[in-house]
């Protein structure tokens, strides 16, 4: 796969994270105190997550290395680490919403 195709898909997806993040945090304001509570340490976790998708995706934007096994590898710990807080307060979100059970 050419590097400049791989560096637009990897922007791409990484802007489709931020943008999953953002509507969950949106979310988490119309959630009860105690619920508040039990994501308010994911929650900052987010915003952090967020600024480095931002750094991420401008880094994408304006280099494109030939060799990307190292930031390969970062971008995908980080995917997954997203991933993870994402479902830990969407858990909590579904649990009020849909009403199911246990997060």
């Amino acid at each position: 796969m050419d590097a400049k195709v791989y560096c637009d898909s990897v922007g791409i997806e990484l802007a489709g994270w931020k943008a999953k993040l953002y509507d969950v945090i949106r979310k988490t304001d119309s959630l009860a105190a105690g619920d508040k509570e039990k994501v308010g340490s994911t929650l900052a976790e987010l915003h952090e997550i967020v600024d480095d998708l931002n750094q991420r995706i401008e880094w994408l934007s304006r280099e494109c290395p030939a060799d990307w096994a190292g930031p390969k590898e970062g971008i995908e710990e980080k995917i997954c680490q997203l991933n993870d807080k994402w479902k830990r307060v969407w858990g909590v979100m579904g649990e009020k919403e849909y009403g199911l059970g246990g997060a």
